[in-house]
């Protein structure tokens, strides 16, 4: 079996000892090397570090919910793995979060998807939450696998590829953010970034505890209820689909 040639690195929180011991076993079950990206504690930010990188009045104008210190942390973690491609020497690389869980298609996928070298993508996903979407378009990438272009781009970033190019993209344009990281790359017409997804896909979200607490609890934790924060998730969905739509006709 052949191996990628492009480069994996997974985020990892130094609390979550257990979570980068799955991720070891996972990599190492086939034969996959990887660095650790050292992820950055939200909850440990000082406020100056955040003003300067969370833009807050374009989060409260057009995002779904103020973010909570974790995902400011996870963002700035992603970044700090966009910049690792973009400095390497491969022309593209794969970023894991650490409670992924793998099958056995995972390591042929990474080296189809780096022989393949992003003729037609700038970013593929290697996991949806809705594996029946709605598609663009699609072609096999492996006889076992369709590399697919979904309608609308899944949420989830626990595993992913980018090329240099689209690495060094993200970097240049990151700063400041005001959406999880996940959301901003639904938005592919502000990302400018071809996203495409492999299906079936080979990884799974896998044991999502962790030392430090889950960004889904902070998060409720944190936004409570009331008709004001449900309004506030509601008109930014009505005005995401809209603006989906539109880009998609532009196709």
């Amino acid at each position: 079996m052949s191996l990628p040639t492009w480069p994996s690195y997974v985020i990892n929180l130094d609390a979550n000892t257990v979570r980068m011991s799955n991720a070891q076993a996972q990599f190492a079950a086939q034969g996959l090397a990887f660095r650790r990206i050292e992820a950055v504690n939200g909850w440990e930010l000082p406020e100056a570090d955040i003003e300067r990188v969370y833009d807050a009045r374009a989060n409260a104008a057009r995002a779904r919910h103020d973010l909570v210190p974790a995902e400011i942390g996870c963002y700035l973690s992603h970044i700090d793995a966009w910049r690792a491609i973009a400095a390497g020497a491969a022309e593209g690389g794969f970023i894991f979060e650490d409670d992924f869980e793998a099958d056995d298609t995972l390591a042929p996928v990474l080296a189809a998807l780096t022989e393949d070298g992003g003729s037609d993508w700038d970013m593929v996903k290697l996991f949806t939450f809705d594996p029946d979407a709605r598609l663009v378009s699609e072609r096999q990438l492996t006889p076992e696998i369709r590399l697919v272009v979904p309608y609308r781009v899944p949420t989830c970033l626990i595993g992913y590829g980018l090329t240099k190019a689209a690495a060094r993209k993200l970097v240049a344009d990151a700063v400041p953010f005001f959406r999880p990281v996940d959301e901003d790359q639904k938005y592919f017409w502000e990302t400018g970034l071809r996203v495409a997804l492999t299906l079936p896909a080979p990884i799974k979200v896998g044991d999502q505890q962790a030392v430090t607490g889950t960004i889904g609890k902070a998060r409720r934790d944190a936004s409570g209820g009331g008709v004001k924060r449900l309004w506030r998730g509601l008109k930014t969905q009505i005005a995401y689909q809209a603006a989906l739509r539109w880009h998609r006709r532009r196709k």
